[in-house]
């Protein structure tokens, strides 16, 4: 029973970390304007995304544009977009397996594959929480490179936003997932039938 609530445990964070991840993919606040030295005053912010670019003006007025051409976009966006969108549908063939596996499903109940298949599952969320994890990490390292870039215009430099921020937590959600699936399913070789 408690290995049980334990598998229901992980399997909701799991859940959560697909949902943050989901999230941090669609939100424009990847990077968000640097206010440094001679910027620091401005009437507008900007904010940069996987999808698209916003601008919030400091009349309240939230305007959004979406990139238009995927070949015109830098190839660092363009394999951020492909492995944040890769670690949600890894994420939604997880929940799938992991459902078929947990314990307190009926799929396969008397069966041998059942907790196989529920260690799968949290396999296929620590593939996703490591797809997002490098996402989230690249994009961090290429604005704070461009940050201390000392030929960048200070006008030019960015900050992390908080999407990046949605995404390290969903990869850790992700990733802790797994221990609770094998802590569970540790023993799936000697596991018998029930009849």
């Amino acid at each position: 029973m408690a290995s049980m609530a334990v598998q229901l445990l992980g399997f909701f964070l799991g859940l959560l970390g697909f949902a943050g991840t989901v999230v941090a993919t669609l939100l424009p606040h990847w990077r968000s304007t640097a206010y440094v030295g001679s910027n620091i005053i401005t009437a507008t912010s900007y904010m940069k995304g996987l999808w698209m670019e916003c601008v919030w003006h400091s009349t309240g007025i939230y305007q959004c544009e979406v990139y238009r051409s995927l070949l015109a976009l830098p190839r660092d966006l363009q394999a951020a977009r492909a492995l944040m969108v890769l670690s949600c549908v890894t994420s939604v063939l997880a929940c799938v397996v992991s459902v078929m596996g947990m314990k307190c499903t009926r799929f396969a109940r008397g069966s041998l594959v059942k907790s196989p298949l529920a260690l799968s599952g949290a396999i296929g969320f620590l593939c996703a929480g490591l797809l997002c994890l490098v996402t989230v990490s690249w994009t961090t390292n290429d604005v704070i490179m461009d940050f201390y870039d000392p030929f960048l215009p200070s006008g030019l430099k960015y900050e992390i936003g908080l999407a990046v921020y949605l995404g390290y937590a969903s990869a850790c959600l992700k990733n802790r997932l797994q221990f609770f699936f094998y802590i569970c399913t540790g023993s799936f070789a000697s596991s018998k039938p029930i009849k």
